[in-house]
């Protein structure tokens, strides 16, 4: 049995969404450095606050480092060191988040050359 689907557009409409109208994921950078740290890892709002998904990886020289692409906007994240959350101590803003803590804050342009990184000015 054939189920109906409805349109947004009516199939007479000239307006059609475009690949290029929708954001490209941007290469994002996150650094921290503690060379006492066991693991670290990142949660935010673009990885539903599970630290599991984005993990830093250790050069052995005390820089944890991770690369992603996130897509353009503001995202809120909070470093997870050893179990703890902390937020970033060199991200340039911060929010307040429901458990007393603080956010740090990334925002992410729609279009850079480049690599943008939270410890960097956009």
């Amino acid at each position: 049995m054939k189920h109906a689907t409805r349109s947004l557009l009516s199939p007479t409409s000239s307006t059609r969404l475009s690949s290029s109208t929708v954001p490209k994921p941007v290469p994002v950078r996150f650094e921290f450095r503690d060379p006492t740290a066991l693991s670290v890892a990142v949660a935010g709002s673009f990885n539903g606050w599970n630290p599991k998904k984005h993990i830093l990886h250790h050069d052995g020289d005390g820089l944890w480092v991770h690369d992603t692409k996130l897509s353009p906007g503001q995202h809120e994240y909070c470093l997870v060191v050893d179990g703890r959350w902390m937020p970033d101590p060199v991200a340039h803003e911060s929010r307040p988040n429901p458990f007393g803590g603080r956010n740090s804050v990334l925002s992410v342009p729609s279009s850079r050359n480049g690599i943008a990184s939270p410890s960097l000015k956009l």
